[in-house]
């Protein structure tokens, strides 16, 4: 449509639509937020809307008191939105009212919100590349967590996966290195805008402070995430105080074919038992960067035993409580909640002298504010009485109203001897006199006709105009001072963000230290002896996810000599696969700081743990299932070290059977680390070097009894056609495979005919 042809209202939207850069704009109408054209089109197919027309421009909107449901339903679908606001009073405005943008609502920047989970963070992801380092930023607005670090390009998915931002920005020149990223041009990662930006964002003359010093891909993600979001977005990061340096050298690494195989989502679900969403979110960070100090795994530990029970039940979230004093999006009930998240605090500081005395916040919100006060300032009613002599004065006003309304009514019914006269009030017409018709005729002469209904008509007086005009005023002056005075409060409340800050990070570890030592005393877990020795050795460990009565124990002997490669073999379904991913996780539990489901063990920290298991396609990339095989085993051999833990669940299956025992065979001799390999190539027991076990299995009349032990020695059966009677095939086919079994049988490969993959002295 020619801009010549548009209203000044739809003028006013085209100017917001350009600012949008391509979200989709919820324009402030009065009580509905509408969208036009394109947007209307989009918002109307999403939340299943009718669409309309306004002057042939296709028009759909929403209710403004539901607008955070919808934008939330937006936003889960992968939309941007920018609400574009009423910036004037309409009642005080002729003609048409400003309206602008206010704010962007992407996955990465929810605030108030149902899609943010209290035991995660919700981070916002910018990417540098500088030659083979990666500087990955991290965001969460709502917690006011701020970090950096650099990684090598081919650690970048491992890092991605492990931290799940909602939302990645990275260079169009570096697109191809994540998926479904936002792609920005290239300057915004400029170094000097992005040292320029932190440098001014946190008011320091160099980064040196923050330790990044030289590490220019991590100032370039940091600086171009901030730019985006305070400059792109228009959101307030007054309350980003600081920037933290994690290095990668003080972790565990965990590739993500590692973090999918050993379903450490699943993992920290079973073992968090925290009680608050800080400590959900901390012990969700222990469980993604385990610890590769033995001294600091010690202390973890050590805090363990020492630790004693606390009930954290009614803290809440005072991260994001704050994140929202100090922003502006606070409402009363969030400072309230602050206040009862608080109260608990002064008991646990009597057993816990770390914890500050919040008391002094506490009483200030105490005295300010109602217990249950509302969630919106706009309805009233926030503030306790006594709090503010001239906001009791206006309520007393209001509340003396009704008391000068029933004394006017006797009033006037004695004057006018009208028993049925009554006084009233409505929202459109204000206060009126009402009778019924049939007594108009008593009506005085100053008396004006307001308002005719069927059976009565409605009178004002000058007399009640003018209290009208006095109640109304009040009310508008109360409005007015309640919002003031709620204004003064937020930000005094949020003058103390950095003690509640602190009190929330020493809450958040008490609440895993506590979940821990809660979760090892039920389940009988041990300490275990941990040291940078080159050994692993675990007496009756147990899987910590799937234990139970009838569980199993099985024991574990690794180390860099004589038991550097374990090869377990023996039928499917016996449970191999559980035992190597039950050794990898018992690892992984003990550089948490964890206790662990066993009856003894000495594990020597691991740097890396690797794992190739099972089959699948990558068709999104085009790999098949033996493509991917190779590939994951391609980075281990490049990337174990001698201090690196992997687990193998079959190497070489997707081709053929002397191809696959080849691969396998040459990878193993290659493998540098500690290895557990579960395998059906019987053939690969001949491995000089390997220690081979077996999953022991007991043959009867009626079948085989999986025993789910893992004992010394090797075996050359894999029992398949007992696992494919078991899952049910037909009896016909059970019988066929028999007879092809032993036909196959006698062609069979002999253990000395692969002599040639043997290691040559």
């Amino acid at each position: 449509m020619p801009m010549a042809t548009l209203s000044p209202m739809m003028v006013q939207w085209q100017a917001c639509k350009q600012k949008a850069d391509g979200a989709i704009v919820l324009f402030r109408l009065g009580d509905f937020y509408e969208a036009f054209e394109e947007d209307a089109v989009l918002l109307a197919k999403e939340l299943d809307l009718t669409l309309t027309k306004r002057q042939e421009t296709p028009m759909s909107g929403v209710p403004a008191h539901t607008i955070d449901t919808y934008i939330d339903r937006l936003v889960a679908r992968g939309h941007r939105v920018a609400v574009a606001e009423q910036m004037e009073d309409p009642k005080t405005v002729k003609g048409i009212v400003k309206r602008e943008i206010v704010r962007f609502v992407t996955p990465g920047t929810i605030i108030n919100s149902t899609l943010l989970s209290d035991k995660k963070n919700n981070f916002i992801a910018a990417i540098s590349v500088i030659n083979e380092v990666c500087g990955l930023a991290l965001l969460d607005l709502t917690t006011a967590e701020f970090r950096v670090q650099e990684c090598e390009v081919k650690n970048l998915q491992d890092e991605i996966f492990r931290l799940k931002p909602s939302e990645i920005l990275i260079s169009k020149k570096h697109r191809e290195l994540v998926e479904n990223a936002h792609a920005r041009e290239p300057w915004h990662f400029d170094p000097q805008v992005c040292a320029d930006t932190l440098l001014k964002h946190f008011k320091v003359h160099n980064l040196d402070g923050f330790g990044l010093k030289g590490r220019n891909a991590a100032i370039n993600a940091a600086g171009a995430l901030l730019l985006y979001v305070k400059e792109d977005l228009g959101l307030n990061l007054d309350h980003i105080k600081v920037i933290h340096l994690r290095k990668d050298a003080t972790y565990l690494e965990l590739s993500h074919v590692a973090q999918k195989h050993l379903e450490l989502d699943a993992f920290l679900q079973f073992l968090d038992h925290t009680q608050t969403p800080m400590g959900g979110r901390l012990f969700k960070n222990w469980v993604n960067y385990p610890l590769i100090s033995v001294e600091e795994i010690y202390k973890r530990q050590e805090a363990i035993v020492d630790a004693e029970p606390c009930n954290l039940e009614h803290i809440r979230d005072l991260e994001r409580m704050m994140m929202r004093i100090q922003s502006g999006y606070a409402t009363p009930k969030d400072i309230a909640g602050l206040r009862f998240s608080l109260e608990p605090i002064p008991e646990l500081s009597k057993t816990r002298p770390e914890l500050e005395d919040p008391n002094p916040l506490i009483e200030l919100i105490k005295a300010a504010l109602v217990d249950n006060p509302p969630f919106r300032v706009s309805d009233g009613g926030i503030f306790r009485e006594g709090y503010n002599a001239e906001l009791d004065e206006l309520r007393n006003l209001s509340t003396d109203s009704s008391i000068w309304i029933a004394n006017y009514q006797t009033q006037l019914r004695e004057e006018t001897q009208i028993r049925t006269l009554k006084v009233g009030f409505t929202g459109v017409f204000g206060y009126y006199i009402e009778v019924p018709r049939s007594q108009t005729d008593k009506m005085p002469i100053h008396f004006q006709r307001r308002q005719t209904l069927v059976n009565t008509e409605r009178y004002i007086t000058p007399e009640l105009k003018e209290y009208e005009n006095k109640i109304q005023s009040a009310e508008y002056k109360l409005s007015s001072l309640e919002a003031i005075l709620f204004q003064k409060l937020r930000e005094q409340v949020a003058g103390y963000a950095e003690m509640v800050l602190r009190i929330a990070e020493k809450i958040a570890h008490i609440d895993c230290i506590f979940s821990l030592a809660r979760v090892s005393q039920k389940r009988g877990y041990i300490r275990p002896t941990i040291d940078d020795g080159g050994k692993i050795e675990i007496k009756g460990g147990r899987h910590p996810v799937i234990e139970n009565d009838s569980f199993i124990p099985n024991d574990t002997l690794l180390d860099n000599e004589k038991n550097r490669l374990i090869l377990i073999t023996g039928p499917n379904m016996a449970g191999k696969s559980t035992y190597i991913r039950q050794t990898a996780l018992l690892c992984i539990m003990a550089q948490i700081g964890s206790f662990i489901p066993a009856d003894a063990a000495h594990i020597g920290v691991v740097d890396k743990v690797f794992t190739r298991i099972g089959a699948s396609d990558d068709l999104s990339r085009g790999q098949s299932t033996f493509m991917v095989e190779m590939t994951e085993a391609a980075n281990i051999l490049h990337n174990a070290t001698s201090k690196s833990l992997i687990i193998l669940d079959e190497v070489g299956r997707g081709t053929s059977t002397y191809d696959g025992i080849a691969i396998a065979w040459a990878i193993c001799e290659h493998l540098k680390g500690k290895t557990l390999f579960a395998t059906h190539y019987w053939e690969l027991t001949e491995l000089p070097g390997a220690v081979n076990y077996h999953v022991s299995v007991h043959e009867g009349e009626d079948g085989i009894i999986f025993l789910r032990k893992i004992v010394k020695g090797s075996t050359d059966k894999s029992f398949g056609i007992h696992v494919a009677k078991l899952a049910g095939l037909p009896h016909e086919v059970i019988v066929r495979a028999k007879e092809r079994l032993k036909t196959l049988e006698i062609k069979q490969v002999q253990p000395k005919q692969l002599e040639l993959f043997k290691w040559k002295s």
